[in-house]
């Protein structure tokens, strides 16, 4: 099957996946195929009594049902992955842009080799990763790891490994993932939208998405960038 083909048939699935469930699916769903990794952007995806609770400023309840919600969604959404485009999913992460009724979904797919060929060198590199470092080290700590790399002209993947201290590792153990997780959402988003990147970049960044799997110490961030019109 043709790449352009895989794509439209992802963004058909997920689009109705989310609107069975969600009781409205987002208008517009973009799918980014650079293997090892998949990102699905969904556009104007809020449902109705999201809205409400949003106006009433539960915007952690929102984004609490929503977790739960996409823990129970992920092992389809891998299986079908492989059915409908043969892809092996083995890591998949997601975030959300409330105010802006955007989100994402981020694939790493089963080939190790594809890691180090998509991850390839561009101009404001070192920047990017310096500033990264910075803001990480304000949330938690410096990571042990980073790199990058662009997917497209709009998207930069960030991953970082062995970013969590001590007492994040006794939360989780003592079964608070889900509110380290809202409250590190919180924390980390306000530092990466505050931070220097619009001007490293050269670019308006219209969203910023981060997640973290805690059992592998390993979080992705995805900058939505605003293309420069040449």
């Amino acid at each position: 099957m043709e790449k352009n083909s895989v794509q439209a048939e992802i963004a058909s699935y997920i689009g109705k996946l989310l609107r069975d469930n969600f009781g409205k699916g987002p208008s517009s769903v973009y799918v980014s195929l650079k293997k090892p990794f998949i990102t699905i952007h969904l556009r104007d995806f809020l449902a109705p009594m999201e809205r409400v609770l949003l106006s009433q400023g539960e915007k952690m309840k929102v984004e609490e049902t929503r977790d739960l919600l996409m823990q129970e969604l992920i092992p389809g959404i891998k299986v079908t992955l492989k059915v409908i485009a043969s892809l092996e999913v083995k890591e998949l992460y997601y975030d959300w842009s409330l105010h802006n009724r955007s989100g994402i979904l981020v694939g790493v797919l089963e080939n190790e080799e594809d890691e180090d060929n998509a991850l390839e060198n561009y101009t404001e590199k070192e920047a990017v990763h310096k500033d990264i470092m910075r803001i990480s080290r304000q949330a938690e700590k410096l990571p042990e790891f980073v790199d990058s790399c662009f997917l497209n002209e709009r998207t930069l993947l960030v991953i970082r490994t062995g970013i969590l201290v001590r007492i994040e590792k006794e939360l989780i153990k003592t079964g608070f993932e889900e509110h380290l997780k809202l409250t590190k959402r919180q924390l980390e988003k306000g530092l990466l939208h505050a931070g220097d990147f619009e001007n490293i970049l050269q670019k308006s960044v219209v969203d910023i998405f981060v997640d973290w799997d805690f059992k592998l110490d390993k979080s992705y961030i995805i900058f939505i960038l605003q293309p420069n019109n040449n």
